[in-house]
């Protein structure tokens, strides 16, 4: 393939719709987040991932599979944990069957603050959607997103 080839041309703008698809749903997102829960995209991400673990065989994550779960690297993630924490929202403890593990649970106060935000994110996901389906570039990946079933 050259640089004028149409099949990497076709490919290089449907990147670009997929990035610009990507940006206004996740700024519109973070808009809504900060004006009513003080919570950015991430935070948010970070407390849905970790509200998600269980008890059982494998629940927990560790923090490269939480970094990979929030699409941070790993010392990204530790940071924003740090500032949760800080917070009162997420609180770490020692792996009780390897002390070099450490494991980060969500606190009541971080659950409830996530249970409230969530309508709110779940508002902002839907109208940044329907905004982009009106977008002729955007709206087959807005139809290609919504045909997913995802399982959470």
């Amino acid at each position: 393939m050259t640089a004028t080839d149409p099949a990497l041309t076709a490919l290089a703008q449907g990147w670009c719709a997929l990035s610009a698809l990507h940006g206004r749903i996740e700024a519109l997102i973070e808009r809504a987040l900060q004006a009513k829960h003080d919570l950015s995209v991430r935070e948010y991400s970070l407390l849905d991932v970790l509200s998600r673990q269980h008890d059982g065989e494998g629940g927990h994550l560790q923090m490269k599979q939480v970094a990979d779960a929030v699409v941070l690297s790993q010392s990204a993630t530790t940071r924003l944990v740090t500032r949760l924490e800080d917070r009162g929202l997420l609180e770490r403890y020692l792996c009780p069957t390897d002390r070099r593990g450490i494991y980060t649970n969500v606190t009541e106060t971080g659950l409830r603050l996530l249970e409230e935000a969530r309508p709110t994110n779940d508002a902002a996901l839907r109208e940044a959607l329907y905004e982009a389906s009106r977008n002729p570039e955007l709206a087959p990946l807005v139809r290609a997103v919504e045909s997913l079933n995802v399982p959470a």
